[in-house]
């Protein structure tokens, strides 16, 4: 299911300020695929962070940004004992090595300002990460549903046409028994009438009544049917039930497909082959919009 979200969490601590951005980007998918693009200050939280997306999320290809924004710092302040500090290391460094250049004072002054910067804390970097991806993730969730919603509206409106074109193969399909029955009896009419007193009259009606059956037997859809709309009502029952229905969707969506194959393999009229035909596309129709359930 497609979707989008994005927060941001403070980590606590951090000086200068720093800010934990995360962005959810889910897009279609059969199955779960979490892509996610940290920056090396938090690799040590991909292994939570995954847990935290893989536990709450089922299909999508699911691409998470992370992002660390540092507030602008305020101007290098340094205070004597760090002078000092830097300076006695200085010395030492070209008591071993004399070739090396001094420091000029604005090396000295940008040196001795860092001794008292503080560096960002992990641990802390990993709670508020968390706490960032934690509020893209429940806002992520609240789209998707979003989009669920109408999707098993579509999927309820396509169930209905479906059921109205089954209905209305049921209707043709003895029109076709009926229309090959009259074929049939005009040509054996014809043949009695071209053999004269020698045609049977009895054994040709029982011929014709033959043939006729089994020709029924043969585009007979009550059985096709009765599993389509079967089908139809298990889908319906899914899309108001909620929770996690995509699988299940799949298969049915697959065994609504085969009953309308079959349909249309036992078409005899024109208009049976249509009513087939649409449902088809109808019923691939679904079959895309339900790689977006989950």
């Amino acid at each position: 299911m497609t979707g989008y979200a994005e927060a941001a969490a403070a980590v606590d601590g951090a000086q200068p300020a720093l800010t934990v951005r995360v962005e959810l980007r889910s897009v279609n998918s059969r199955f779960l695929d979490l892509v996610l693009r940290l920056p090396d200050e938090a690799r040590a939280a991909e292994p939570a962070l995954r847990t935290l997306l893989g536990g709450a999320l089922r299909r999508g290809k699911v691409e998470c940004r992370v992002a660390l924004e540092q507030a602008q710092a305020a101007p290098l302040q340094a205070d004597a004992p760090a002078v000092e500090q830097v300076l006695r290391a200085e010395a030492a460094l070209r008591e071993r090595a004399p070739h090396l250049q001094a420091l000029s004072v604005g090396e000295l002054w940008r040196l001795a300002a860092g001794q008292g910067s503080a560096g960002v804390d992990a641990q802390q970097l990993g709670a508020a990460l968390q706490r960032a991806a934690a509020a893209a993730l429940s806002a992520l969730q609240q789209a998707r549903a979003a989009e669920g919603q109408r999707l098993g509206a579509f999927l309820l409106e396509r169930c209905t046409q479906l059921q109205d074109w089954a209905q209305a193969a049921a209707r043709i399909a003895p029109q076709a028994v009926e229309r090959l029955q009259q074929r049939f009896a005009a040509r054996v009419a014809d043949a009695m009438q071209s053999l004269g007193s020698a045609a049977d009259a009895d054994a040709a009606r029982e011929r014709v009544l033959q043939e006729t059956v089994a020709y029924a037997m043969r585009i007979d859809v009550a059985e096709e049917i009765s599993r389509l709309q079967s089908h139809v009502d298990a889908i319906r029952a899914i899309v108001a039930g909620g929770g996690e229905a995509g699988k299940r969707l799949d298969f049915l969506v697959q065994e609504l497909h085969r009953e309308a194959n079959t349909l249309g393999s036992k078409s005899a009229l024109v208009e049976l082959s249509e009513v087939a035909v649409d449902m088809k596309v109808c019923i691939e129709q679904m079959r895309e919009q339900v790689q977006n359930v989950e």
